[in-house]
């Protein structure tokens, strides 16, 4: 996951910092370190994005299917 993904996802989720950093267990400044580019111990990513996935993100590796960067999107609710 990389950070504009995070921010993607967040916003998409209507998320405040606040919310994430909880669901994920971590403070909310080293979320917005995350988010600003700064590195994170990947134990830390992971747990940021178990909770995006969690509330209904999948995340799009580069290029996928043709379309370019990576990305996110929203899980399909009735599936």
């Amino acid at each position: 996951m990389l950070p504009v993904q995070c921010k993607m996802a967040r916003t998409a989720l209507n998320m405040s910092v606040k919310d994430l950093a909880a669901s994920a267990s971590v403070s909310t400044n080293t979320l917005v370190r995350f988010e600003r580019g700064e590195e994170l111990k990947p134990r830390t990513i992971a747990a940021i994005r178990f909770a995006l996935e969690n509330a209904g993100i999948i995340f799009i590796e580069g290029d996928y299917q043709g379309a370019g960067g990576p990305g996110i999107r929203l899980k399909d609710p009735t599936g």
